[in-house]
């Protein structure tokens, strides 16, 4: 009898084990729960807020400089973005590897086994859980970056959180400055090459009035046309007088004499001033060099050739000398800064698991799996 009893009482518990609101609801909320306010490792969030921001150019550059380079027009949202590419990037990760060993805190055992990071866990893996642990959001009118960085105290969470802003600062001040230094180096090697050549131009001009002992060639040329023409007006003039002499008077006359002996004499200059625009005589500079024998015809065509070269080079340096000023200008605005907004915090309660808010969603999606597998038996049931 007692053991027909035992029967019936097992059975009944059979049937309360049984029952689906028991099997699908209350035992998966409990195991649930208890996980929740017993088992889950609490985790703390420190958060921190910066911003990325270019130097203030209207204050330091002149209003037209300022204006021409595009100084004050706003940037794009892409510096942020870039930060936030950085924070989750592998090399991120490396950094925080080495300088606060990130991974041997997530993979320590004392903390639950669903909480924590696996020992043995690859690259990936990693990676993985550092995304899901770190939170990076940007508030798209102020440009205002958000971080929060999870840990399972407070002190590696504000250190997580200090080391991520301290590296993404790096980060941002060095490509920054790299970038500055790169385009800059480029253009001031093209400028010590135009420098190099004006000097060279100056050179060359310089030793070519030198070596013919000429100020300008230029006005020399005219100067010579001008004695040449006056010496042929005064030889005319000496030959008529003369004609006038010899038709009054005898040629041995003392008056006709001196009249031809002027216009010999005229005539004699009047050859030396055509050979002198016709062949230049040749002499020594500084006793070492021959310089050659050149017509002031030929020294003008090779002066104005050198003239146009330092000429032609000097726009040349005056084009790289504003290209190189455009280009610090440039190399200005590649220059950026990370302004930390709100230090990394400490935190004194832990944010994670969010209790109440885990057991209502998981219970939520009981009551919702539950009620779709009733409806979906009682549809089977009564299709038979």
């Amino acid at each position: 009898m007692i053991k027909i009893i035992k029967e019936k009482l097992w059975n009944a518990e059979l049937r309360k084990l049984r029952n689906p609101i028991l099997v699908f609801l209350v035992l998966p909320f409990t195991v649930f729960a208890i996980y929740q306010l017993l088992v889950a490792s609490p985790r703390y969030e420190s958060q921190a807020q910066f911003i990325v921001k270019e130097p203030n150019s209207t204050s330091t550059l002149d209003p037209a400089l300022a204006i021409m380079s595009g100084f004050g027009v706003s940037s794009s949202n892409s510096d942020v973005e870039l930060v936030k590419a950085f924070i989750y990037s592998n090399d991120m990760l490396n950094y925080l590897e080495e300088s606060i060993q990130i991974s041997q805190h997530y993979s320590d055992r004392a903390y639950d086994v669903f909480s924590r990071l696996e020992s043995d866990a690859t690259k990936e893996s990693k990676l993985e859980y550092y995304l899901s642990r770190v939170k990076v959001e940007i508030d798209e009118k102020s440009q205002v970056i958000a971080l929060y960085a999870q840990a399972f105290d407070q002190n590696t969470a504000h250190q997580l959180n200090a080391a991520i802003v301290d590296r993404a600062e790096w980060y941002i001040n060095n490509i920054g400055q790299n970038l500055a230094k790169e385009q800059l180096k480029f253009v001031q090697q093209e400028h010590e090459l135009v420098m190099a050549k004006l000097q060279v131009a100056k050179s060359q001009l310089l030793d070519f009035q030198r070596r013919y002992n000429l100020l300008d060639p230029e006005a020399e040329g005219i100067a010579l046309q001008q004695i040449t023409y006056q010496l042929e007006s005064e030889i005319a003039s000496k030959t008529s007088a003369l004609r006038v002499l010899r038709g009054s008077m005898s040629e041995d006359a003392p008056m006709a004499l001196q009249a031809k002996a002027e216009l010999d004499s005229l005539k004699k200059q009047l050859k030396v001033e055509r050979e002198r625009l016709t062949n230049q005589s040749s002499s020594q500079s500084n006793d070492i060099e021959q310089v050659e024998i050149l017509g002031v015809g030929e020294i003008l065509a090779k002066f104005t050739d050198y003239k146009i070269n330092l000429e032609l080079t000097l726009q040349a340096y005056t084009a790289s000398q504003i290209s190189l000023e455009k280009s610090r200008i440039e190399a200005y605005k590649q220059l950026k800064y990370l302004i930390v907004v709100e230090a990394p915090t400490l935190p004194e309660d832990n944010t994670y698991p969010k209790v109440i808010y885990n057991l209502a969603l998981f219970l939520a999606i009981l009551f919702m799996f539950f009620g779709i597998t009733k409806i979906v038996l009682a549809t089977v049931e009564e299709l038979r």
